[in-house]
C-alpha cells in the first residue's frame, strides 16, 4: 500500500501541501502524510477541528499585532508588564520566543515583516507608522529593536532608528549571542535571553 501510495496523485498532492509549510521537506511531509492516513477517524477529526478552531478564533492584537483570541492581547492589557519599554519584532511568533527567555517584561510591537526592496517590501508595508503613533504620547522611554540579525532585519532596525532618533526615547538593539544571518526562531532560550540582557544603546 505504501509503495503504491508514493506515486498516487492524491497522496502526492497531500505531500505537496505539507511541503509548503516552513521547515518541512519532502521526506518529513511524506512521514506526516502516512501518519495522517493511519490516524483513527475520531483522532483525525479532532486534529482537523483544532486547526479550524485556531484559524477561525485566533487573530492579531489591535495594539501590538501579536497573536490573540481577543481584540487586545493579554500582554497589552496586563498591569504587571512594564509600560515604558517597547520591544519591536518582525513577526508575531517572535514574541513567543522572547517570552520563553523570561528576561523581558515590557510591551511589544510587531512590524509584520522587514524592509526588503528585492521582495517589494518597504516601510509602507510594515507597521512602522503605528509604532511612531505609539511613541507620540511620550509614555515609552525605551524602544528595544529586536529585528532579526539579517540584512533585512538590520536595514529595518537602521530605518526605525533614524525615524525615532529625534524623539526623546532611549533606543536599544538586541545584542550578543544571536548568530549573524540567523533568526530568533532558531536561537536557544539561553542565547536569546543573554542577547536581551546585554542589549546596547544605539
Amino acid at each position: 500500500m505504501e509503495e503504491w501510495a508514493l506515486s498516487d496523485p492524491q497522496f502526492q498532492k497531500l505531500i505537496q501541501s505539507f511541503s509548503s509549510l516552513p521547515g518541512i521537506g519532502k521526506k518529513s511531509a511524506t512521514r506526516i502524510g502516512f501518519h495522517i492516513l493511519r490516524m483513527e477517524p475520531s483522532q483525525f477529526s479532532a486534529w482537523v477541528q483544532s486547526i479550524e478552531d485556531a484559524k477561525t478564533k485566533l487573530g492579531f492584537c489591535e495594539i501590538c499585532g501579536g497573536l490573540t483570541e481577543d481584540p487586545i492581547c493579554n500582554i497589552c492589557t496586563s498591569e504587571k508588564r512594564e509600560t515604558k519599554i517597547l520591544c519591536v519584532v518582525e513577526q508575531p511568533e517572535d514574541i513567543f520566543f522572547i517570552e520563553n527567555t523570561k528576561e523581558y517584561h515590557g510591551k511589544y510591537h510587531v512590524l509584520n515583516g522587514a524592509i526588503s526592496p528585492l521582495d517589494g517590501i518597504g516601510p509602507e508595508q510594515l507597521r512602522i507608522r503605528q509604532l511612531v503613533e505609539r511613541l507620540s504620547d511620550n509614555q515609552i522611554t525605551e524602544v528595544l529593536i529586536a529585528t532579526n540579525p539579517t540584512l533585512e532585519g538590520d536595514a529595518t532596525a537602521s530605518y526605525i532608528f533614524s525615524l525615532i532618533k529625534p524623539m526623546e526615547v532611549k533606543i536599544t538593539r538586541i545584542a550578543h549571542g544571536i548568530t549573524i544571518g540567523g533568526t530568533l526562531e532558531y536561537s536557544d532560550q539561553y542565547t536569546l535571553g543573554k542577547a536581551i540582557k546585554s542589549r546596547l544603546t544605539l
